[in-house]
């Protein structure tokens, strides 16, 4: 059973008396354990794909299954159930509270399942130091890089131990050296964890990095490519050097 599952789904978006079609009848299976790209020009349908594959929005039609279970069936509080516990997610943007420190923007997503609060400062000191932030706990996001400031994130999307990660261009406000450093920690808790790591990229440096390939065109997938790990770029850089075992970036 695929852990992800699109069934020819359409999304329409109305705009007065127009209707535009953002998806046009999207079929796609996604296992446990993939590390996939999904890539496009802007307006191809790629982060509205991901957003209703991400319980983010629905579809106007067609079903989309999440291990086997029709989340379209699904009322608001039960997908908002699944945004908790199996879905963790990372944005270009970071979205880390301001005025609070590292730690305390870890512990969010545990605050709505009422865990004592000496439990959420363990998980979330361990999240922490699982993307290399350890002694970093107290610092605000303005006391943070941002490369450091996205492991906050990200470690605040591993905190409730979600077997995914959704990435919308994660790398995207960063530069070059730390994005290839954002990218090997996705990397390394897909191959260590078997966290399923899906994310939408328009730079095919950044996709190269993953193992599965999607691209979108026109609301629809126009090729769906696999590789292997020797296939893996990951040491590409952003002006197009052929990737090579020597410049894989550190952990």
């Amino acid at each position: 059973m695929p852990l992800i599952e699109t069934r020819d789904i359409t999304k329409v978006y109305r705009f007065g008396d127009i209707d535009v079609n953002a998806l046009s009848g999207v079929s796609s299976a996604i296992d446990k354990g993939e590390f996939v790209a999904i890539m496009g020009p802007s307006g191809s349908g790629k982060s509205t794909f991901m957003n209703i594959i991400g319980c983010l929005d629905t579809p106007t039609g067609g079903e989309y299954l999440l291990e086997g279970v029709s989340v379209g069936n699904l009322g608001r509080d039960e997908r908002a159930g699944i945004r908790n516990k199996k879905i963790g997610f990372v944005f270009q943007g970071f979205n880390l509270l301001s005025r609070t420190s590292a730690l305390e923007n870890v512990e969010l997503p545990m605050l709505y399942d009422g865990l004592p609060a000496k439990d959420r400062r363990e998980k979330a000191r361990a999240a922490l130091k699982s993307v290399g932030l350890e002694g970093r706990e107290d610092h605000h996001p303005n006391q943070l890089s941002g490369g450091q400031q996205q492991r906050v994130a990200i470690a605040r999307a591993l905190v409730n131990n979600a077997p995914i990660i959704f990435a919308d261009e994660p790398t995207g406000n960063l530069d070059t050296k730390t994005s290839a450093e954002i990218m090997a920690l996705f990397a390394r808790l897909n191959a260590e964890s078997n966290i399923t790591v899906i994310f939408v990229t328009h730079e095919a440096d950044i996709a190269a990095y993953s193992r599965r390939v999607i691209r979108f065109l026109d609301g629809r997938i126009v090729s769906d490519e696999k590789k292997g790990i020797r296939d893996q770029g990951l040491g590409v850089s952003k002006n197009n050097q052929s990737p090579t075992p020597d410049t894989q970036p550190p952990l």
